[in-house]
């Protein structure tokens, strides 16, 4: 049976979490691909609010599977303290969360590299979450990292040793003013280890291989966001994974023609963390509107989110980079009350109008070129067919529908799960 993937669209925070929630139910698996706890997967329902940042978000319904694939890269001591709040609801991990042997282990040391690396960048740093994610990744590219299955061999601290002191010597040579307590770290370290030990590892590939000869759904779970991609993003100002189709099939182990359904989530705007460029950015009471409405803080950094119009270049770019055959939009009841909103349709680029996503999309080279379109003014957050919804909304949807030639199928109207509208 084929892999079907749910994907962020913008830079992040478009409301993954809510969605796999929503979408779990149809699905025996849930497998995170990339990424680690740098994301922040947010989840609500029964009044009550749950950030996820490693494990997969469907570990709140009891008959499915958690996998933890191989492109995921943990830190114990945040996933220690997933598992026990976990525990204070009650939830059965152990028997439905699985972590693959080939998933890289965050270091303390790792943590420490990523403060002093962004801390030496001075007024050019990218804005890292600080979780030590981009140091883990070029260990495992520069074969130096540690894996889950390490910690099962007899040997591995001796391993740990030899990376931790050679990630000493980086961490002085940057020569900047971090202070730590290496020892009190690695005490935490090594307790949250053995808390990672008592739950299953498995080789991943394996198990969703033989998962999908046996006809279990698959539903793998992005992290972060498409303009957020290593090699597709905004670099510098990207992650250090591959956040789009792509990198699902590197990290689970599934064959490209094995993809099903691509799932794209997108905001009804425009969001973004930390720095790096944003065209449609809005300085102005619209954004400052939509930050307050939208409760645009990370929910892994708590850091207020930059918001503006939405941008419909990035997102056709985004969608034809990652096949997508299903779009869903987020957070529609936020812009009520707008008498007018705008949607960035093409780009006004060196002198040329363009509609593709270039090279370069700094400001001093881009200037979005806008279409205005009526908005609504009506509480959403009650509505739960698509028959209730604004006209104007509606209008809004197809506009967008036509615009990138992908369905629209879902529309949330708010944070909770049931606050999710399917449209035929």
């Amino acid at each position: 049976m084929a892999v079907d993937l749910l994907l962020g669209l913008q830079w992040g925070d478009e409301g993954k979490g809510k969605i796999v929630d929503v979408l779990t139910s149809k699905y025996d698996i849930i497998a995170r691909f990339q990424g680690g706890p740098n994301a922040g997967h947010t989840l609500v329902f029964n009044g009550r609010k749950h950030v996820l940042h490693t494990i997969p978000s469907g570990i709140f319904h009891d008959d499915t599977v958690n996998l933890v694939g191989n492109g995921v890269v943990i830190d114990p001591v945040i996933f220690k303290k997933e598992l026990d709040k976990l525990d204070e609801q009650d939830v059965n991990y152990k028997k439905s969360l699985l972590i693959s042997r080939k998933a890289h282990i965050i270091l303390p040391t790792h943590r420490l590299l990523d403060a002093a690396s962004e801390t030496a960048k001075g007024k050019a740093k990218i804005g890292s979450t600080l979780k030590g994610i981009g140091p883990t990744y070029m260990d495992k590219t520069g074969r130096n990292g540690i894996r889950v299955g390490d910690i099962e061999l007899v040997d591995w601290k001796n391993k740990y040793r030899t990376l931790a002191d050679k990630h000493q010597a980086m961490i002085d040579f940057y020569n900047v003013d971090i202070q730590y307590d290496l020892d009190e770290l690695e005490a935490e370290f090594f307790s949250a280890i053995e808390t990672l030990k008592s739950l299953k590892f498995i080789d991943s590939e394996e198990y969703v291989h033989q998962a999908q000869a046996s006809e279990k759904s698959i539903l793998a779970e992005g992290a972060q966001g498409s303009l957020l991609d290593i090699d597709f993003g905004t670099y510098p100002f990207v992650t250090s994974s591959n956040t789009t189709a792509a990198g699902a099939c590197t990290g689970l182990g599934v064959a490209p023609n094995q993809i099903g359904k691509v799932y794209g989530i997108f905001k009804a705007y425009t969001t973004r963390v930390g720095s790096g460029p944003f065209p449609t950015e809005l300085f102005d009471k619209d954004g400052e509107t939509m930050g307050r409405v939208g409760h645009e803080f990370g929910a892994t950094t708590g850091r207020p989110r930059r918001c503006g119009w939405l941008d419909l270049v990035a997102l056709r770019y985004a969608c034809q980079v990652n096949g997508v055959t299903e779009l869903i939009m987020m957070k529609g009841d936020v812009l009520s009350g707008f008498k007018t909103l705008k949607v960035c349709t093409a780009y006004k680029y060196k002198g040329e109008e363009i509609t593709h996503l270039p090279y370069n999309i700094e400001e001093q080279n881009i200037t979005p070129i806008y279409t205005e379109i009526k908005g609504w003014d009506a509480d959403l957050t009650g509505m739960t067919e698509a028959s209730q919804l604004p006209e104007a909304l509606n209008g809004y949807v197809e506009f967008l529908e036509k615009e990138l030639n992908i369905p629209i199928t879902v529309v949330s109207v708010g944070p909770d799960r049931k606050q999710t509208i399917h449209r035929k």
